[in-house]
């Protein structure tokens, strides 16, 4: 299969050709005037003028990008016949100069198909359908009018040509193997010998191409082994690389006939299906494969006498006319495939429609989040927390963002993008910033709070500069007392980090008097241990189970085991998620402490959390 770089090596010849035959063909018309050939020599420069206009549109009409596979063909072949016109060009001159001994343009004759085959030899050397029959057409009437002279120099001269045709066919195969070692290496995986990504991405653009004329339907399969890198890391290299060639082997006997199966880099590879018409059945192919791939690929390897196991992740993209960009479906094929890695890995995805909806929604929010602090869209809101007796004792602060575009735009949405995009060191030091601000004018303003809650994500906690970072805010904007009432409340999910180094963390921050707090408990990874270990203040029972407290008699377990708990650790204990007054009666019945929901107000701006606040004291 030809690639990119012939064709343009073949575009880019075309002007040189026409250069080559214009300029030097105004010198054989003016050598046929003055030695009495100038009809001839007029109608074969004409010849030559035609195929120049003909080269040009060739040159204009040529596009890789958006051309078809088969429309490439049809312009490979009018090329081709474009380079034998103009050779056989050269050659009828040839055959009508060098009749001309008596004006000694024979001579000239010579030079111009000797010259003639040396530019095949070299120009054409990246395909041998070209080169080959065009240098015997250029050097054959040259060896047989050498063996006709009838002179023993004449038979010389023959030897001579021959050799010339020999030595030039040579250079040209040689130059061919060397073009095609080089383009094979740049276009090829050396440890595996599948296609590299360039290759594919200009194979794939080619099938994009002719999807868009003929309406059809593909396929792709991004495959990524899960937990390779265990293996590089536990047993070398060397394992992991004999390993992957392994797995090659085993894509390789069950990917169908007509299928391209190409290595994008380390342990993910990519497979372009066949062609269909309908797209249902397009769909029902590429996840059968899909499951024959992943049931071969779980099956145990042996390297080195090393019992290998591993899985395999399966993103699919269905290749349709509507996108006619080849890295629009990688991408899609990536994201399913990341889907299939969220949900636990070994398994298969489908980029859908849904899929792509959220997306763009989360590429769009992403990119908006980049000026939202800039554009102070970014603010608190506050959530008041009520005590047994019904005093306001203490407040959550919640980030808001409102932007022109996207409206009101949930914390659930935009946080865990902050997060996996870094921006949420940025953003936690704006809301620590403005909470602390937010407590020191409460109190200026007579606003007396036992406790402010904010929350730290895992990746603003673990972060490097997060304790110069609040040691900083603190010192600027509060003092011993309100430091006390200060509260960071942390999830389940920062015992996956290392615990030893998360304890330091929090050890250092409570010699400030910061106090923490265990946010939706219940939900995530803690253990009686790791509760026992972590220097916490306070447990906050997740929403979720106190929601279901009308309904759901396991959830009342629960929430009493959690309550117990909390009480035999000394902790304090907030419900969150409170609505209704049957809940709130069930939480005092069982001595849970701090209350927090709709059933008392939603989160609330500072100046209307002033309000509700003086007008409950």
């Amino acid at each position: 299969m030809r690639d990119k770089c012939f064709y343009i090596f073949l575009h880019r010849q075309i002007p040189v050709f026409m250069a080559l035959s214009l300029l030097p063909g105004l010198g054989y018309l003016f050598l046929g005037w003055l030695n009495g050939v100038f009809a001839p020599a007029f109608v074969w420069y004409l010849l030559v003028i035609a195929a120049s206009v003909w080269g040009y549109f060739l040159y204009r009409g040529f596009d890789f990008d958006t051309m078809s596979e088969s429309r490439r063909d049809r312009w490979y072949r009018h090329c081709s016949w474009f380079f034998y016109a103009f050779f056989l060009l050269w050659t009828l001159i040839f055959l009508l100069y060098v009749r001309q001994d008596a004006y000694k343009l024979h001579y000239i004759a010579i030079f111009t198909e000797i010259g003639a085959s040396v530019v095949a030899s070299s120009l054409l050397a990246s395909d041998k359908r070209l080169y080959r029959p065009i240098i015997f057409i250029l050097m054959v009437p040259l060896i047989i009018y050498f063996f006709f002279l009838g002179e023993w120099y004449g038979y010389v001269l023959t030897i001579f040509a021959c050799t010339l045709t020999w030595v030039l066919l040579y250079a040209a195969n040689s130059a061919h193997q060397l073009l095609t070692q080089a383009n094979h290496q740049a276009t090829h995986d050396a440890l595996t010998g599948l296609h590299n990504r360039q290759y594919f991405i200009e194979h794939l653009q080619k099938r994009m191409n002719s999807l868009n004329e003929s309406g059809e339907f593909s396929y792709l399969l991004l495959i990524d082994l899960d937990h390779f890198k265990n293996v590089n890391d536990s047993l070398g290299h060397d394992v992991g690389d004999r390993l992957l060639q392994s797995v090659v082997s085993r894509l390789q006997e069950r990917v169908p006939k007509g299928c391209i199966v190409a290595r994008l880099g380390g342990d993910e590879f990519i497979i372009a299906g066949s062609d269909f018409v309908d797209r249902e059945e397009c769909e029902r192919a590429a996840l059968e494969i899909s499951e024959q791939l992943i049931a071969r690929l779980k099956e145990t390897y042996v390297v080195d006498q090393h019992h290998l196991y591993i899985s395999a992740s399966i993103g699919v993209s269905i290749l349709s006319n509507r996108i006619a960009n080849a890295h629009s479906f990688i991408k899609e094929a990536d994201i399913a495939m990341y889907e299939v890695k969220a949900k636990g890995r070994d398994g298969v995805f489908m980029f859908n429609e849904e899929m792509s909806s959220r997306v763009e929604s989360h590429l769009e929010i992403e990119r908006l989040l980049h000026f939202a602090l800039a554009k102070d869209e970014i603010t608190l809101h506050f959530q008041p927390q009520i005590d047994r007796e019904g005093r306001i004792i203490g407040a959550e602060s919640l980030a808001r963002w409102n932007n022109p575009t996207l409206g009101s735009v949930s914390p659930a949405q935009f946080i865990p993008i902050a997060e996996q995009t870094g921006l949420i060191v940025e953003l936690g030091r704006h809301i620590l910033e403005t909470g602390f601000r937010t407590l020191r004018e409460w109190r200026d303003e007579g606003i007396y709070l036992d406790q402010f809650s904010i929350n730290i994500s895992m990746r603003q906690f673990t972060h490097h500069a997060f304790v110069a970072q609040v040691e900083d805010l603190v010192q600027r904007y509060l003092d011993d007392e309100l430091c006390c009432k200060l509260i960071f409340e942390i999830t389940e999910s920062i015992v996956a980090e290392d615990i030893n180094r998360v304890i330091s963390v929090m050890n250092r921050l409570k010699e400030s008097g910061i106090r923490f707090s265990m946010d939706d408990f219940g939900t995530g990874y803690s253990s009686l241990s790791y509760l026992n270990r972590l220097p916490l203040d306070e447990i906050k029972i997740d929403r979720a189970f106190v929601g279901a407290l009308d309904q759901k008699e396991g959830d009342r377990v629960m929430v009493v085991t959690i309550l117990n708990m909390a009480n035999i650790l000394k902790l304090k204990i907030v419900a969150e998620g409170v609505e209704t007054a049957e809940q709130l009666d069930f939480l005092l019945r069982y001595d849970c402490h701090i209350f927090q929901g709709y059933y008392y107000s939603k989160p609330l701006p500072k100046e209307q959390f002033d309000a509700y606040y003086r007008n409950r004291a």
